[in-house]
């Protein structure tokens, strides 16, 4: 049962249409008082709640209501609606504890996928733990590990596959978020339509609007021909957002509106187009904290990570390392038809030791170059030695001295420097990055290359 509170009966008649069209049983309230009635003697599925019950506008009626109702139905999701939708109005009904804020008029497609995606994460909140190894549910073949940290983030995920959630990957640099996001995509009900991925940290703000919603002939100067966006291609399927901490404030806005009622407009075209889209993200940055920055919209914050999956660094699950380097290992000689490629126990022992800034990425990097160059079958810890870079400290340290990662972060790429000159490729190489990461590091590090 959902029950629907607003003050407006063609509000209502119209949500009721919609919701029973669809299989849903529902019930209708008029004022405050009655809402408040209904919840004292019946528990809904879900609660669609207007804000505005007078003719004032500033939604403090619908606040009041939220917290009232959520004395009775603590568990019950709800969503909120209002003509008068507000970035500060939005945030303050889900700061407390609203589910969704749906703006009036709203598209019945994404109310529907809302609601769905709510009482979907609700039943599942409130189902006993599965004993099973979620190791054993794994799509990919790529994802190694069997460390509690990474088993917490596979169990989130098989509890929010079937759901429509938007879900909000975090993580440092090179630990496998999009092998993460893919694991997500393919495990869900949209695993037979399009992944479809997205780094928004490669996207500049002048082609932001053709690369993710597309263009028509003649749009602008070079508009050859239409373009299909990321987001079409990717309707009825998933979209991985990589690197979303990267996006600057006017395509903030941008990307809200679909993110917001599943509509975009081509350049060029006038007609709103509707795509059902999962939303994934994926950040190494925090968000909270550019939040309170001024630098990240606290609305986009707050529809992009209705699911939270932090996936750990390298070094807090040290016990993969052994798993990632022979798998690693052995990859590198299916490549190269290698015969088969052991690391001794001195070798493993040596890479648990590693600060490892690059994370997985490095680890890889580290064992593929070394395999490369030594040409031997048989890794170790020397052998390792020989290929990694270490931290140019100006004095001896004991093993257990600690150092903030920027400081380790940025010394690895001085050293890298001095080695490779200004080969970009070399260095990015070495430590385990990306170009485009690379000198994303340049410039936070204010590091220039001759």
């Amino acid at each position: 049962m959902i029950l629907i509170c607003d003050d407006d009966k063609t509000v209502l008649s119209s949500l009721t249409l919609v919701l029973k069209r669809t299989g849903y049983e529902v019930a209708t309230v008029l004022t405050q008082q009655e809402a408040i009635d209904y919840v004292r003697k019946n528990t809904p599925e879900l609660i669609l709640m207007d804000m505005n019950y007078s003719n004032t506008t500033t939604g403090e009626e619908g606040l009041e209501l939220l917290a009232k109702v959520r004395i009775f139905c603590p568990d019950v999701p709800v969503i909120l609606i209002t003509a008068w939708g507000s970035i500060n109005l939005a945030v303050q009904g889900i700061r407390a504890g609203a589910f969704d804020f749906i703006t009036k008029p709203w598209n019945n497609l994404a109310l529907l996928n809302s609601i769905q995606t709510a009482i979907q994460l609700n039943n599942e909140n409130n189902k006993e733990p599965e004993p099973e190894d979620p190791f054993n549910k794994l799509t990919s073949s790529k994802i190694v590990g069997k460390s509690p940290l990474l088993l917490q983030a596979l169990n989130t995920i098989y509890r929010i596959s079937q759901t429509n959630a938007p879900v909000l990957i975090t993580g440092e640099s090179g630990t496998g978020k999009e092998l993460i996001a893919e694991e997500i995509h393919s495990t869900s009900n949209r695993n037979k339509q399009p992944f479809v991925k997205v780094n928004l940290g490669g996207i500049s703000q002048s082609l932001f609007e053709s690369e993710m919603f597309g263009h028509k002939k003649g749009a602008f100067t070079d508009a050859h021909h239409d373009r299909i966006g990321r987001f079409e291609l990717a309707d009825k399927g998933t979209i991985f957002l990589d690197e979303i901490g990267e996006l600057d404030l006017v395509c903030q806005v941008k990307l809200l509106r679909v993110l917001q009622d599943q509509t975009f407009e081509l350049l060029g075209d006038s007609k709103a187009r509707h795509v059902d889209t999962r939303i994934v993200s994926a950040t190494n940055k925090n968000l909270a904290e550019m939040v309170a920055k001024g630098t990240f919209r606290e609305d986009l914050f707050y529809r992009i990570n209705l699911i939270t999956i932090h996936i750990p660094a390298l070094r807090e699950r040290l016990e993969d390392i052994p798993l990632l380097a022979n798998y690693f290992a052995k990859k590198q000689a299916e490549l190269n038809n290698f015969s088969e490629i052991i690391i001794s126990s001195e070798g493993i022992e040596y890479l648990k030791k590693l600060p490892y800034p690059g994370n997985i990425r490095e680890l890889k990097n580290l064992v593929d170059r070394t395999i490369l160059v030594s040409g031997k079958n048989t890794i170790t810890d020397r052998d390792f030695k020989e290929q990694h870079i270490e931290l140019p400290l100006d004095t001896k340290v004991q093993n257990d001295s600690i150092y903030s990662l920027e400081t380790v972060e940025k010394d690895m790429i001085l050293r890298a420097i001095r080695l490779y000159g200004s080969n970009h490729s070399k260095i990015a190489m070495a430590l385990g990055l990306t170009r485009q990461t690379l000198y994303r590091r340049l410039e936070k590090y204010g590091i220039m290359i001759n």
